[in-house]
């Protein structure tokens, strides 16, 4: 009972730490999108390449995040940026490559080869075959490395309250160090109702973004 009290009691702050949790993971996620696809797609042509930056990105996301988050405080203090948001979004960054890179150089790799050559033998060049042909076969398996960084990263993000960037880890952190249970849970079950929905939301638009040829094949009975 004095949990839902509390919740209700700090309804519009729960909301505010919310957005600048999102605020966090939505833009790290997108710049990792925007750097780890083109990486992924890169590699794919080179065994020797996939495995150096396969293995270096595997190294960066076992360093745990309070060490990560500490890190960027001496480095980012140089450029007067060392506590807040913007460590925050590069460690969310870092973390979110190795799905990312990996999903997507495994589905360009496992392409069928034969599709390659009917593309080749249409005319297609390199980059009309990436675009129209492996790029919308490869969605799928992708969007599945997006998701996983953003639910990893929605429990990584908690932790940034400890470098004053705000978000929800603040009810965990603040909860920890008044030992008050109800900052606590709710912190917890934002954060775990937050993962839930992005996930969600994430699934209904890969659903999107998936051609329907693909839709139906996975609707097929074996």
């Amino acid at each position: 009972m004095e949990l839902l009290e509390y919740i209700i009691a700090n309804w519009d702050l729960i909301v505010v730490r919310t957005g600048q949790h999102l605020a966090i993971v939505g833009v790290a996620v997108g710049l990792a999108i925007l750097t780890g696809v083109p990486i992924g797609i890169a590699i794919s042509q080179n065994k020797r390449a996939a495995a150096g930056v396969l293995y270096v990105a595997s190294i960066i996301i076992t360093i745990p995040s309070i060490a990560l988050f500490g890190i960027m405080i001496p480095v980012l203090s140089l450029i007067g940026q060392g506590i807040g948001y913007v460590p925050a979004v590069i460690a969310v960054l870092l973390y979110s490559q190795l799905p990312i890179i990996r999903n997507t150089y495994t589905a360009i790799s496992n392409l069928d080869p034969a599709l390659r050559e009917a593309a080749r033998g249409m005319g297609l060049t390199r980059l009309q075959r990436l675009r129209e042909v492996e790029l919308p076969l490869a969605i799928p398996v992708i969007m599945a490395g997006v998701r996983i960084a953003v639910v990893m990263n929605i429990g990584v993000t908690a932790i940034a309250a400890y470098i004053g960037a705000g978000g929800l880890g603040v009810f965990i952190s603040r909860g920890i160090s008044q030992t008050d249970p109800r900052q606590l849970i709710t912190g917890a079950l934002a954060v775990s109702i937050l993962a839930v929905a992005a996930d969600l939301a994430l699934l209904g638009f890969q659903k999107l973004l998936t051609s329907p040829g693909l839709r139906e094949t996975a609707r097929a009975p074996a």
